[in-house]
């Protein structure tokens, strides 16, 4: 079974991938000097839910493709709204719903708990269900804005990656899924994905990784796209790392690479 690997060490990063040395305590203020329109918006789910969500819109002329950036098992951060900022940068309109809407202390989101270790037990008691129609909402959400066209993609980190992998399941109108280190399903929910699958992963990330080839030979079996990738020289979280002002080379330039192509296979929707 064939992996391709980004080979990152000893590689000079060059570009104008503006991420990179930002902080993820100082993503507050890089969004508040965003001289992109980014808003709070409520969006109502089939069974009744609110969900909060922040969406960020590109500066360009014409309708443009969306993303859906689902969060890590941190709940709705700062950096995650970062993150949706820099693919508007990138020319998309971008959307992170906070999927501990209404979940927290008196009705609150992901700021409401007391602690991350509450935000992520709450994470991990979410139904699954819940997590799938909240998605079919914001999704909708999009696909209903003047600024959008057709193309709808979702990505998620660790967490949310494996809810992208998930969704790319439930869901059979999205235009693809970037799943960056989550898991993957069960080879027999593979054949039900119609969209492609594009993965990003770190290479001393065995937890996630040791299911790379079975995937893989699952959607190859069914024709299904999946094109795991995994950057040499970095882990888990990968890509969070490799912006903050302390990474090192390894992590900026897998980050890099892991963003550049990101953005490419988004342009090719």
């Amino acid at each position: 079974m064939q992996i391709y690997h980004a080979i990152m060490l000893g590689v000079i990063v060059t570009g104008t991938l503006f991420v990179i040395n930002v902080s993820a305590d100082d993503a507050k203020t890089e969004l508040e000097k965003s001289p992109r329109h980014g808003e709070w918006v409520k969006i109502t789910a089939a069974d009744g839910r609110v969900i909060n969500a922040f969406v960020v819109y590109p500066e360009v002329k014409e309708p443009a493709t969306s993303i859906i950036v689902i969060h890590e098992i941190f709940g709705l951060t700062d950096w995650i709204r970062l993150v949706a900022d820099k693919l508007a940068a990138e020319g998309f309109v971008a959307i992170c719903p906070d999927l501990l809407s209404g979940m927290g202390p008196d009705g609150g989101g992901t700021e409401s708990f007391d602690s991350g270790d509450d935000v992520r037990r709450a994470i991990r008691e979410l139904p699954a269900a819940q997590v799938m129609s909240d998605l079919d909402a914001v999704q909708k959400y999009v696909r209903e804005l003047p600024s959008t066209n057709e193309k709808v993609g979702v990505s998620g980190f660790c967490w949310g990656g494996g809810q992208t992998f998930s969704y790319a399941v439930h869901s059979d109108t999205i235009a693809a899924g970037f799943v960056f280190y989550g898991r993957a399903v069960s080879a027999e929910d593979v054949p039900k994905i119609s969209a492609p699958i594009y993965g990003f992963y770190g290479e001393s990330d065995n937890r996630i990784n040791a299911t790379i080839d079975a995937t893989k030979a699952a959607a190859d079996a069914v024709n299904v796209t999946y094109e795991p990738v995994i950057y040499d020289g970095v882990g888990h979280a990968f890509l969070r790392r490799g912006m903050a002002e302390d990474a090192n080379d390894a992590q900026k330039a897998a980050t890099k690479a892991a963003w550049d192509r990101w953005v490419s296979l988004l342009q090719g929707l």
